[in-house]
């Protein structure tokens, strides 16, 4: 049963579905084929579209979101995103050869942890690469089997493996999301860590070179 970010049980089951529900929208710019996606944000995962979107833009990629309204949207769970619901899905994910889809997760034990999930393994420690010299108050976990299961990002559905060369399900704690406690004081549009957590993504997306080969299974 597809829950509300707060648990409370909703009518949404699939992905049209949820493309049916006041207030969601999408959002596609095809660029290069490398591709960032949020089909997590607006008011469901915060800042995940911001990041995506800034991410793409400065790395001239792609950019494809779903954006929820705010207060207490349906969650629905990314396996269940099928893009045979969304041209406009279906249209970024035929353009793009790899892709990053930013996620937003809270974890005890892991609020200072970025995970590196998805069956590009290769482009996984291509990013571990650059956001671990930018972002040394995180701990980045490009290691498949150190990744909580729920969060590796594995299953054949999941958009993040639909791309030619799959790709990095990149989950990020509140803190570089600018979502913490510690930015409540913090006066400008994005906190010093989103700044520059999109500038090593971008980084990583103009140095990634065009071929890529996917995990096994």
């Amino acid at each position: 049963m597809v829950r509300t970010r707060s648990g409370e049980p909703c009518g949404v089951e699939t992905f049209g579905d949820l493309l049916a529900e006041p207030g969601v929208r999408e959002e596609c710019v095809l660029r290069s084929q490398f591709g960032f996606m949020a089909f997590h944000g607006g008011g469901l995962e915060a800042a995940t579209d911001v990041i995506a979107a800034a991410a793409a833009e400065r790395a001239d990629a792609s950019y494809y979101a779903v954006l929820h309204p705010a207060g207490d949207p349906p969650h629905l769970p990314s396996t269940r995103f099928d893009p045979q619901h969304s041209e406009l899905m279906t249209d970024f994910l035929d353009h793009v050869d790899v892709v990053v889809t930013v996620h937003g997760f809270g974890r005890r034990g892991l609020f200072s942890s970025m995970l590196l999930g998805g069956r590009n393994r290769d482009l996984a420690r291509h990013m571990a690469n650059h956001l671990e010299p930018r972002l040394p108050a995180y701990r980045v976990i490009a290691d498949a089997e150190a990744l909580p299961r729920d969060l590796a990002g594995m299953h054949p559905a999941n958009p993040v493996n639909l791309p030619r060369n799959a790709g990095v399900q990149l989950e990020l704690p509140p803190r570089v999301r600018g979502e913490s406690p510690m930015w409540w004081d913090f006066e400008g549009d994005m906190c010093p860590h989103t700044e520059t957590l999109i500038d090593a993504l971008a980084t990583a997306a103009t140095t990634w070179p065009s071929l890529s080969v996917p995990a096994a299974g």
